[in-house]
């Protein structure tokens, strides 16, 4: 029994209910994933040419091509939209999470399918998915050539009868197999230059949800000013769609970009993935938007979790090399389509791919942040 003198209790993911991909137990799954790659031969389209793990697969479809492949889903923003009984906008998110990650590989992101799983299908829900659909593809500039729509009124539950939900899509995007970009060119003294996040985007809402509707008690209606507008609004902020200017400075411009990270869960720890041995310091991020410090007080988060689960206002990063050109390149591309951008840090030197988040004093490794 807790009393009123004592501390309040600090949320986490895994206090949440999510688990990382080590709890899982995502080896068992990938241990027999991996040795279907022994079904396509050697000089067969469709041999795996980027392992998994990295943003999207590449798989050599002839030719001199790749065919970048990825999926992602909406995850429990779907919760969001039920509470508001506003399904515009997860259609965005949906094709954002895919998307945002093919472009990582330097592929151009080309065709798209849905997956929807849903407890009671209706011509609104359906419709205003659909219109988020669109949306997003036009901002990816892409076709939806297919999906599927199973109704599991057994499987899926909403909070509401009839509301359950799931959204998944799936990316392919094409690559000259010469310009796969794995990050392999990142070296020490190259910079990162940080683009804003439209806020949450798709990752962390379970935790989210926890800490502001179970801990502090609010809900999705309420008007808070620091916010500026209801909870349910912000959280249901579409993610931003970083296609165009990334090929804009890909197949227009061609600058020499050595790294492109999509900044989801796990947060900063997506720049450890790049296939080079140096690790990152972070040292000049700009003011995180409201709904981040909000979840933090709300949850009595502690600091290096709220970076592992939340992009906490950088949705994605650019790695360049140290020469003003460059850089501004990079940030006037990313402006002429709207994007606010920050110079945040540079790669170091360091076997062990640590990220160095220097005002906040947090280093992490792994799967996590610890407090330096």
């Amino acid at each position: 029994m807790s009393s009123d003198t004592d501390p309040p209790r600090a949320l986490d993911y895994r206090g949440a209910g999510v688990l990382d991909n080590t709890q899982l137990g995502l080896s068992a799954l990938l241990r027999w994933v991996d040795k279907t790659t022994a079904f396509r031969r050697e000089g067969q389209p469709g041999r795996r040419v980027v392992d998994v793990g990295y943003f999207a697969s590449v798989v050599d479809i002839g030719h001199g091509l790749g065919l970048a492949l990825c999926t992602d889903g909406v995850g429990t923003k779907v919760l969001i939209a039920e509470m508001q009984q506003d399904y515009r906008t997860i259609g965005i998110d949906c094709v954002a999470m895919n998307v945002n990650d093919a472009i990582c590989v330097g592929a151009e992101p080309v065709s798209f399918l849905d997956y929807i799983a849903i407890e009671r299908a209706t011509p609104q829900v359906l419709g205003e998915i659909g219109e988020g659909l669109h949306r997003g593809a036009e901002l990816a500039g892409v076709s939806i050539v297919g999906g599927e729509i199973s109704q599991m009124p057994d499987v899926i539950r909403g909070r509401a009868p009839g509301g359950g939900l799931d959204l998944v899509g799936m990316c392919a995007a094409i690559v000259p197999l010469d310009r796969i970009n794995l990050g392999r060119d990142v070296t020490p003294g190259d910079v990162i230059v940080g683009v804003r996040s439209s806020g949450m985007h798709s990752n962390g809402f379970t935790l989210a949800r926890k800490a502001l509707f179970d801990e502090a008690r609010l809900k999705a209606d309420q008007h808070v000013d620091e916010l500026g507008g209801t909870v349910g609004k912000e959280l249901l902020r579409p993610t931003h769609i970083y296609v165009r200017p990334v090929m804009d400075l890909l197949n227009g411009q061609r600058v020499d970009l050595h790294a492109l990270v999509n900044v989801t869960g796990d947060g900063f720890l997506n720049l450890a993935r790049v296939d080079a041995p140096v690790g990152f310091r972070i040292d000049a991020l700009p003011e995180p938007p409201p709904i981040f410090d909000l979840i933090q007080r709300s949850g009595n988060v502690p600091r290096p979790e709220m970076y592992r689960v939340f992009n906490m206002g950088i949705g994605f990063c650019v790695v360049v090399e140290d020469r003003a050109p460059t850089i501004a390149a990079v940030q006037q591309t990313f402006a002429s389509h709207g994007f606010e951008t920050h110079v945040i840090g540079r790669a170091v030197a360091d076997a062990r791919k640590r990220v160095v988040l220097a005002e906040e004093g947090i280093v992490g490794e792994g799967h996590g942040f610890t407090t330096a």
